[in-house]
């Protein structure tokens, strides 16, 4: 049976990590994959990481790791797929905006396609986070191609191998499919059902949702077209990259 290793990055979440065990019951019951749940403390300056370690002790579906200090979402992101032992790995907000009962509906093109991705509908963020991050996604896809229409959608299934070789950097959650394309693999974007935040609070604001997406497009943009490729024609060497 092929693995699932579920990376859910917590930042002062304290009080939806009842939320999350409880939002997770029906997920493990109805997956056809070994899956588990990996938190990552990000740093947390509230009871987040008691709630976790509580969590963790009693059921053995879920484990975690914890920073020294915070790191940022792209940092615990990464963390999540460096330490999972499994051939995929996913990914969804401590927030539960997202269902992880949408991750099923994911597990049937697992054999085609390298990241499968969601895109949300009826968003029920406010105007101006909704306004801005249209924006951020046309730009870029203008720039990048990936015809990914919401590329920052927490909800991601990506093969680990593959995961784990993506170049990592601030802010990249928002490019995994960019990312995913430039290296290679193939994609698929499912639309996935979407709520509006019950517990804690955004970690984003207009600043860092247009002005550092907009240069990390650019900085992306440029690695694409300098992108190394090539192709072996022939050669009589028994050594193989790994």
């Amino acid at each position: 049976m092929a693995s699932i290793t579920i990376v859910i990055p917590v930042y002062n979440e304290e009080a939806g990590i009842p939320a999350i065990v409880e939002a997770f019951g029906p997920y493990f019951k109805s997956t056809s994959l070994n899956a588990k749940v990996l938190f990552v403390n990000d740093g947390s300056t509230d009871q987040s990481l008691q709630e976790i370690e509580k969590v963790c002790l009693l059921n053995d579906h879920f484990e975690f790791i914890s920073f020294e200090k915070n790191a940022g979402l792209s940092a615990a992101i990464k963390a999540g797929f460096d330490y999972s032992q499994s051939d995929w790995v996913g990914y969804i907000d401590a927030d539960l905006q997202t269902d992880p009962m949408d991750f099923l509906s994911y597990e049937a093109f697992l054999g085609e396609f390298d990241l499968i991705t969601g895109k949300r509908v009826n968003r029920k963020d406010s105007f101006v986070k909704n306004l801005s991050s249209s924006f951020a996604n046309w730009f870029r896809d203008s720039l990048l191609h990936d015809h990914v229409s919401d590329s920052g959608c927490p909800l991601k299934i990506i093969r680990k191998d593959l995961a784990v070789s993506l170049p990592f950097f601030k802010g990249m959650h928002r490019f995994i499919p960019a990312l995913v394309l430039m290296q290679g693999g193939k994609l698929k974007e499912l639309p996935v059902s979407h709520f509006p935040r019950v517990t804690g609070k955004s970690k984003f604001h207009l600043w860092n949702r247009l002005l550092s997406p907009f240069l990390d497009t650019l900085a992306v943009r440029w690695m694409m077209k300098r992108k190394i490729d090539y192709k072996i024609r022939s050669t009589n060497s028994l050594t193989h990259p790994n």
